[in-house]
């Protein structure tokens, strides 16, 4: 085909008037939109005395450096409500766009908290709408820089149904497999708090995160008790006892950092970098010593990771609960994967962690791998009242159930339903690998025997016969042999309980080798069809 042939003059005196008039609407738009940054920016003072940054800086020290931003809708609300359109243009009073975070495409959403305190217009509720919807059809991340003094109450009637609406399109977003991030700088209360609440991971600043549903005064009308905004919903509130917040930022810059260093290590939009694997910064070797030969004696499994993944580098999630149970983001060979690990027995905050953090890796395609190293689960009425039953539940089914491929190693004690939670193989590994010092059964058998004497003297003294202890003794002493036999490393193997025992230093060789059989299996396309290849 030809192309096309322009009869048009540059250089004509109409070309040079239309281009004048075009420029000068343009000038009148960029005027307004640097007049909401230029407003926002009058109040650096304040934020700078509060050790904050404003929010246009935190979006741009989370975008990928001279890679640019495509903001959208910056003067949406333009002459409505409490924008005038002239002196003051707020924007909708949030900053939206998309741009690069690690080097992946996402929505980015952040209260402009320095306008009005980040209060939530009608257009600012239909901007941060339009913001889900983009990252919905576009299928990208969706990163919240959350401070805001919630819905606007003068115009609640234009925005309190409606509104319902955003929490329901972040329980989809969920739902679709795309991951959604809130960074709190500062307020999120009353129905705000649902926004943390709804997204999949949270980063809380120290001494500036607040999210609860009723503030001080309220909850003093409501109730008559007296509590200040940290008892309440506190960054260390939701981080050590809630559970709510992820991860604890020192300030803005460091939580910035953390939802950067997520972004990175979300399994998303790729295969491995290429050339971008890194050793450990550790000897492999050194795995040979990690564990005590007493295995009752507690390690850090941190130990064990610092020398299985990429630069040892090591993302921990929800680091100050339920920390018996470890959970984090990693890279082996350059592959994305969440770890699990055991320091001590499974505990219902643990559980119910552990259960979280796997169904977001399966959200996001990422492996899982397991470090089996477990008495099980607590026990005890302390444990029960804490819902040991209803958490190890949520873990067993997160694990049962998540599509990702699953890597097991069991690296010391691999004891009653903690075989389970931490994906045995009754739970369909890809593979799973034993080391040497490997003990799995349905208890210890030192427990075995004791339950054993306990059961034996309360059946006898139910009878009314006489308790003879060094027959029961003798009938513990028995069991507790026989199971300490049958959890035996060498008796598994043979079993089948485990495809292989393993060198400790070999680990990361053998793991890096399974990641990459279960993503070309993935990758790869099969053409079945309804017969099968008969021979003639």
């Amino acid at each position: 085909m030809p192309a096309i042939v322009s009869k048009i003059d540059p250089r004509s005196a109409a070309f040079v008037a239309n281009a004048s008039c075009m420029a000068g609407k343009l000038a009148e738009v960029r005027k307004l939109e640097q007049q909401v940054i230029a407003e926002s920016a009058s109040k650096r003072d304040k934020f700078e005395q509060r050790g904050q940054l404003l929010p246009r800086e935190r979006v741009a020290q989370l975008l990928d450096r001279g890679s640019g931003f495509l903001e959208l809708s910056p003067l949406a609300g333009l002459g409505m409500h409490d924008d005038d359109g002239r002196k003051s243009v707020q924007g909708g009073g949030s900053i939206v766009g998309i741009g690069l975070v690690a080097g992946k495409r996402v929505v980015i959403s952040a209260s402009d908290s320095a306008l009005k305190g980040g209060t939530v217009s009608p257009m600012g509720l239909r901007k941060a709408l339009r913001a889900q919807q983009v990252a919905l059809e576009n299928r990208l991340p969706l990163v919240y820089l959350v401070e805001s003094g919630g819905a606007n109450l003068m115009y609640q009637s234009e925005m309190f149904v409606e509104g319902g609406r955003s929490f329901a399109n972040q329980a989809r977003l969920s739902a679709a497999g795309i991951p959604q991030i809130a960074v709190v700088h500062g307020s999120s209360t009353a129905g705000g708090a649902y926004l943390p609440g709804l997204s999949d991971y949270v980063v809380l600043v120290r001494g500036r995160s607040s999210i609860y549903l009723a503030g001080p005064p309220l909850v003093k009308a409501a109730i008559g008790e007296d509590a200040t905004d940290d008892e309440l919903g506190g960054a260390q509130t939701h981080a050590e006892v809630t559970g709510l917040g992820e991860y604890l930022g020192e300030n803005d810059a460091h939580a910035i950092a953390i939802a950067r260093e997520l972004v990175d290590k979300l399994q998303w939009d790729a295969a491995p970098p290429a050339n971008q694997c890194v050793e450990p910064l550790y000897d492999a070797e050194e795995l040979m010593g990690i564990v005590p030969a007493d295995e009752r004696e507690p390690y850090d499994v941190r130990e064990v990771i610092a020398r299985l993944v990429d630069g040892s580098d090591f993302l921990e999630f929800k680091p100050g609960f339920g920390a018996d149970t470890l959970c984090g983001h990693a890279r082996v060979d350059g592959q994305a994967v969440g770890i699990l690990g055991n320091m001590g027995p499974i505990q219902p905050n643990g559980a119910n962690k552990a259960a979280q953090f796997i169904q977001l890796c399966d959200q996001t395609g990422t492996p899982l791998v397991f470090l089996q190293n477990t008495t099980g689960y607590m026990v005890g009425s302390a444990a029960e009242r804490g819902g040991a039953i209803k958490h190890g539940a949520k873990m067993i089914q997160a694990v049962a159930n998540a599509r990702v491929p699953k890597f097991t190693f069991v690296i010391g004690g691999s004891f009653g339903a903690g075989n389970y939670g931490m994906c045995g193989r009754g739970f369909d590994p890809r593979f799973i690998f034993s080391w040497p010092n490997a003990r799995t059964a349905v208890m210890g058998g030192a427990q075995a025997g004791k339950v054993m004497e306990i059961v034996g003297a309360a059946k006898l003294a139910r009878a009314g016969a006489p308790v003879d202890d060094e027959a029961l003794a003798a009938m513990g002493k028995q069991l507790r042999d026989r199971i300490d036999r049958e959890s035996h490393v060498l008796f598994g193997t043979a079993r089948l309980w485990d495809d292989g025992i393993v060198a400790p230093r070999d680990t990361r060789r053998v793991l890096s080798l399974a990641l990459a059989l279960a993503r070309e299996a993935d990758a790869r396309t099969l053409r079945p069809n309804a017969f099968g290849v008969a021979r003639f």
